[in-house]
């Protein structure tokens, strides 16, 4: 079997507006629901690659900031 996550996952949300997005991203949160996990990952790709170095070093000080303890 061949899935192509990404493929799926864009499609799936395909004609969204910012709204339907932000909803789906706080409910996957709100649930800690492992199989939105994967979406997620492909949600933060998007967001990496469109990003500009600032915006990197700023999501890296976040991550590095929550995985550690620091909220």
């Amino acid at each position: 079997m061949n899935l192509d996550i990404r493929s799926h996952i864009m499609n799936n949300f395909k004609g969204d507006g910012k709204e339907e997005l932000k909803s789906a991203i706080e409910e996957s949160i709100e649930t800690n629901d492992e199989i939105t996990l994967p979406g997620m990952g492909v949600f933060f790709e998007l967001v990496w690659k469109k990003a500009d170095e600032a915006t990197k070093e700023t999501l890296l000080n976040i991550l590095q900031e929550s995985i550690n303890g620091q909220e």
